[in-house]
């Protein structure tokens, strides 16, 4: 099965926090790594997205231009993903040429179709430059219903799009000034003629029953109060508009929000054609068979279930206006939009402005992926905001990574070191050997559907229980008592049982901890490569462009999600530690005087 994994695209205006990658960067990868794992052709893609005011007013304070800004927040950002262990087949940017002339495309598709309008529209200009301010960056009541921090897009408390002229006592983000309203035409998708197309896209998604249910009834919702958007902006910043539009509108860019959401498409064409087959991305996007997946935070629903399917039904022309698909052919639409909800930190919401936030980079350096990705595994923001605390970040990898599963590791390594120096022979089975085999072999289907569901709690909270029930086995069958000479056939036997049931399980863990996995594989004796791991590398602008940093991987080798006999024979040596246990007083106590010094 071809399987696209669409990754938010992450805004290049600084480092990535915590919440960030709780929302789309590990989810997506656990969900990836197993699909691979399951047999699945998956094409997984995303990059940074690097237009938009954000940047240019974040460039004016810096002292910087706006490419200069990005290119090091690209770079920036596609090395903590890498490290992360995120296994996107292309990590990208916006600014590469190839996306540029990807959008240009679609639009004017969608614009021979009939979709884009033309219509005059009220923007919001800063008062002292004179610079279009994006609906993001205004803030006031919602005039619907009350809540006093809405954003000229949309309001998050009542979920109903807006313009930021509809705010009442609007105000700038950038310096709390009252923004100035101007007259300006712009270039609307026609989301009303688009409506009943969505809706029956919605309602057909609403009846498998596998969306969150959150993020259907939000999406159908906000069909209620549907109208056209303007996708164009005044601005000097962003992909202009193609041919003899551009002439005419010198000063026009697309909104960002258009531009990125077009990243998917523009990502898997791009990689398509750094793999030496242009066509090939065409397997996950023309093939109505394939599935799609798209990962993000809850306040991205609005532009993946409704504005980037708008914008594929437009261009297909299957909308109320009809049309016909332009060169990219009838192209795919979601089959899930995977939503998660907040991360908080200590109760309250990540700020980098308020210094309120704890960097990707810095828990990376100083406690390594492994603890952060079983953390946002075990405790993330699946499907309600979640908070993570430094007291129960330590808790969980000293009692479940530590403990459970390394503690599970480490000791039988130690005893096959000791007692044989490789895996030995088994001997006959006993009912308490083939209950323990059965137990872990059953968990690959039943961890492997929870995770094809997007319940990535329920299945490491699964695997967790199985390491819990192999960790008993030892207790149960107690080889370090087999001592005598005519027990070590049995003592063979136990320890070629645990050896298996280890291995298994460290299959069974490896979307979610890949780090460890390698680890693991190593201390059993493998050469340490059991999953393939990301790479970033330079590479040049395929379009004649600056080069840039991207994310990629060879991951041909992936090993089956089934269970995978041991090989009898092979050398195991005493094993060094896989995790580090933290000290608890230590960490609270220097994060929370770190924090505190910020």
């Amino acid at each position: 099965m071809k399987v696209l994994s669409a990754v938010a695209w992450p805004y290049a205006n600084g480092p990535r926090h915590l919440g960030h990658v709780a929302g789309f960067g590990v989810p997506s990868d656990v969900f990836s790594r197993y699909m691979r794992m399951a047999g699945h052709d998956v094409l997984m893609v995303s990059g940074s997205d690097e237009h938009g005011t954000p940047i240019l007013v974040l460039a004016d304070k810096q002292g910087t231009t706006a490419r200069e800004l990005v290119d090091t927040h690209h770079a920036t950002i596609a090395h903590e993903l890498g490290d992360l262990g995120c296994s996107y087949d292309l990590y990208t940017r916006t600014t590469a040429r190839n996306h540029y002339q990807v959008v240009q495309d679609l639009f004017e598709q969608c614009q021979a179709n009939g979709y884009f309008i033309e219509q005059t529209q009220q923007v919001a200009l800063d008062p002292r430059t004179g610079r279009t301010l994006p609906d993001r960056y205004i803030e006031g009541t919602c005039p619907i219903c009350g809540y006093e921090d809405a954003r000229g897009d949309q309001c998050d408390n009542c979920g109903n799009q807006l313009e930021p002229s509809d705010l009442k006592d609007p105000r700038s983000k950038i310096d709390g000034s009252t923004p100035q309203f101007g007259e300006t035409e712009h270039f609307f998708l026609d989301l009303p003629a688009l409506a009943d197309a969505l809706r029956e896209y919605l309602e057909g998604r609403e009846a498998t029953g596998t969306w969150r249910p959150n993020v259907i009834r939000f999406s159908l919702n906000i069909l209620d109060d549907i109208r056209p958007r303007a996708m164009t902006r005044d601005i000097d910043w962003g992909i202009p508009l193609p041919g003899e539009l551009a002439t005419k509108y010198p000063t026009k860019r697309f909104y960002v929000w258009f531009d990125a959401v077009i990243g998917y498409l523009s990502a898997s064409i791009e990689w398509a054609r750094r793999q030496g087959h242009p066509e090939r991305w065409r397997e996950w996007w023309n093939d109505p068979e394939a599935l799609s997946y798209y990962f993000m935070g809850k306040d991205n629903i609005t532009f993946h279930s409704q504005i980037w399917p708008a914008e594929l039904l437009a261009y297909s022309g299957k909308g109320a206006k009809g049309g016909e698909p332009g060169p990219f052919g009838e192209l795919n639409l979601p089959t899930e939009v995977v939503s998660s909800e907040f991360l908080t930190m200590e109760s309250r919401q990540f700020s980098s402005s308020r210094g309120h936030v704890i960097g990707v980079r810095h828990v990376l350096e100083t406690y390594g992926p492994d603890p952060l990705r079983y953390f946002i595994c075990a405790a993330g923001p699946e499907n309600q905001d979640a908070d993570f605390t430094w007291p129960d970040f330590v808790q969980r990898n000293n009692s479940e990574l530590v403990a459970g599963w390394g503690n599970l590791v480490n000791r039988t390594a130690s005893m096959v070191a000791k007692n044989f120096g490789e895996i030995p022979q088994p001997g006959e089975l006993e009912d308490v050997d083939r209950a323990v085999l059965a137990r872990v072999a059953g968990a690959f289907a039943e961890v492997g559907t929870l995770l094809e569901r997007h319940r990535q709690k329920a299945a490491l909270g699964e695997v967790m229980r199985v390491v819990g029930d192999v960790n008993k086995y030892v207790t149960d069958t107690e080889p370090f008592r087999l001592k005598g000479e005519d027990q070590r056939e049995r003592l063979a036997t136990v320890l070629h049982t645990l050896t298996q049931c280890v291995s298994d399980c460290n299959l069974l863990l490896a979307p979610f901890v890949p780090h460890a996995a390698n680890r693991v594989d190593a201390v059993l004796g493998g050469d340490g490569a059991l999953v393939p791991m990301p790479r970033v590398e330079d590479v040049d602008d395929l379009d004649g462009g600056p080069g840039y940093p991207v994310i990629t991987g060879d991951y041909s080798s992936f090993p089956r999600w089934e269970p995978t006999p041991v090989v009898v024979g092979t050398p195991i040596a005493k094993p060094t530690p896989v995790f580090v246990k933290l000290d608890a007083e230590e960490v609270v106590g220097t994060e929370r005087a770190a924090m505190a010094a910020e």
